[in-house]
């Protein structure tokens, strides 16, 4: 099986794209790339059995709705109204679950530093639909929404600051190493992650996309499928670092069915 991570950026500069292929006792990192366009991306990608990237697939809803009310010249409040309300439309379902599982809100895609990327997503999305891959923003494809720095929290390997700190990330780096022994990660594959938080990213992109593809993420809950699927869902490892390997068989129910 090989999974592919992404760490988007607005840009080619700033996104990275890592390849990691899984075997009976080993999983080893296979390429790596600082730098790569979407049509580059795809084609890296192609045959994976799960693509995670690391970026909201899709907006809340409510802000959507807000933002053609608005358009229209109408009151985009309705009887709504204040904080509360306008926390609403900056967080979709999956950011709130996250919140709660994690402790950390994730970046809004309606109101943070993530909406040109996001833009930059949906025609990434676009590109991989019409190559013939499966597209669902909630998961139920071969691409996935993934966050990085919640898994490796969920995972245990918690340290903060290594996106701005290369003493950080070399603490994160061991950290993961040490975690997984079994993942074979070469020499100048290293270098690239200590020296690229967007390198560091794109790798553990790529393990939360082998959880998904082996079905150990938190599922959809059914209540919030038609959600997940217009707003995206960020999925969550439901599992630990060594059961990546241990899985054997098929790729599990990517829906949560």
């Amino acid at each position: 099986m090989q999974t592919v991570g992404v760490d988007l950026a607005a840009a080619p500069q700033g996104t990275a794209m890592a390849v990691i292929d899984w075997r009976d006792e080993v999983a080893e990192v296979t390429g790596l790339v600082v730098g790569i366009d979407d049509p580059d991306i795809v084609a890296a990608a192609r045959g994976a059995a799960s693509v995670g990237i690391d970026c909201a697939l899709g907006w809340p809803i409510d802000f959507v709705e807000f933002v053609t009310r608005h358009a229209r010249g109408e009151p985009p409040c309705g009887p709504d109204s204040g904080l509360e309300w306008r926390r609403r439309l900056a967080y979709r379902y999956t950011d709130r679950v996250v919140r709660e599982r994690t402790g950390r809100w994730p970046l809004s895609v309606a109101t943070d530093r993530l909406g040109l990327t996001a833009m930059r997503c949906a025609e990434l999305a676009a590109l991989f639909a019409a190559s013939g891959v499966a597209v669902d923003r909630s998961g139920a494809g071969v691409l996935v929404e993934v966050y990085p720095a919640a898994a490796l929290r969920l995972w245990g390997i918690a340290v903060p600051s290594y996106k701005v700190d290369p003493v950080a990330r070399r603490a994160a780096v061991a950290a993961l190493t040490a975690a997984a022994p079994w993942l074979r990660i070469p020499r100048a594959v290293e270098t690239d992650m200590l020296r690229s938080a967007d390198a560091f990213d794109a790798v553990v992109a790529a393990l939360n996309a082998r959880a998904h593809a082996i079905g150990a993420t938190i599922p959809v809950p059914p209540a919030a499928a038609h959600l997940a699927r217009v707003e995206g869902w960020i999925a969550l490892p439901g599992s630990s670092l060594t059961e990546l390997l241990d899985a054997r068989g098929t790729p599990g129910d990517r829906d949560g069915r």
